[in-house]
């Protein structure tokens, strides 16, 4: 793994990585060995069919989906530790190559501003005391928790809040359909807020193989002029729904976050109290 380190405006660090081949490659054979738990193919039982007529099932674009996933959850943590990056906020990842034999991605995390410092010699300030909570420590787990989450295809059902469906959509204006508008395969979390509003809201109640047309009106601050403001209709069809796993917060969790020296959840905990602490104290 290679990794490029910018410091964006605005308080933002800025990630370029780039997984080796064999990180790359064993991440899809491991991801390949995840997706075949859950397919039914005639004439094998769940999880025993060959891998190639598993590959086969379920497709280029799933197999590389999940071992994205899968390499992220394991270097996730080492990337922002190796380029000394302590994240205050959620960082967001985004893909810029994706196929076979590369994986390229930017990691873009929000970071404490740098301040000036005006006269501070002489000054006699009273040092208080710094407290973590348990409610903190807890939340911070819950964040590891949902870093490593899982998601499982949803055998029967409808898409739900929280649940990732895997859709083709293309928008249409006045019946044109219109650039940037379509995508195949795309994987979208309800209730991510990613879209535009009231589509994801529409997308709830949907099932595998259904196709509906969606009306929403564009945000008047759309960074399109030429959609600002403007109804639409989105013709949508869902392929796949998967609904998210959360690991227990347990040793296992521990291991997975992959830090120097935490083996442990009581690990994990008293490292997560000195990061907090830390902040706190900058």
């Amino acid at each position: 793994m290679e990794t490029v380190c910018n410091k964006l405006e605005k308080c933002m660090m800025e990630v370029k990585v780039t997984f080796t081949t064999e990180e790359w490659k064993n991440a899809q054979e491991k991801a390949l060995e995840k997706l075949a738990k859950n397919v039914k193919i005639d004439g094998f039982r769940q999880g025993k069919a060959p891998m190639k007529m598993v590959k086969s099932r379920v497709g280029k674009a799933a197999i590389l989906e999940e071992a994205t996933d899968v390499v992220l959850k394991k270097s996730y943590a080492a990337i922002l530790l190796d380029n000394n990056i302590q994240p205050v906020g959620q960082p967001q990842v985004q893909i810029d190559e994706l196929t076979e034999d590369v994986l390229k991605v930017t990691v873009t995390a929000p970071v404490a501003p740098e301040v000036t410092l005006g006269q501070y010699k002489g000054l006699e300030v009273k040092k208080g005391t710094v407290k973590v909570t348990k409610k903190e420590i807890e939340a911070e787990l819950a964040n590891y928790q949902n870093q490593f989450a899982e998601l499982i295809i949803k055998e029967e059902g409808t898409v739900e809040n929280g649940d990732t469906a895997v859709i083709d959509f293309e928008g249409f204006k006045d019946g044109v359909a219109f650039e940037g508008g379509k995508a195949e395969n795309h994987s979208l979390e309800i209730g991510s807020g990613s879209f535009i509003p009231g589509f994801e809201e529409q997308v709830i109640g949907m099932k595998v193989g259904e196709e509906k047309e969606i009306n929403v009106t564009f945000p008047e601050e759309y960074q399109s002029a030429e959609l600002a403001g403007q109804e639409a209709v989105f013709k949508v069809k869902v392929h796949e729904i998967k609904t998210k796993v959360l690991p227990d917060i347990d040793d296992e969790l521990a291991k997975d976050v992959n830090i120097d020296g935490i083996e442990t959840l009581a690990d994990l905990e008293t490292y997560t109290k000195e990061q907090i602490k830390n902040k706190k104290q900058t």
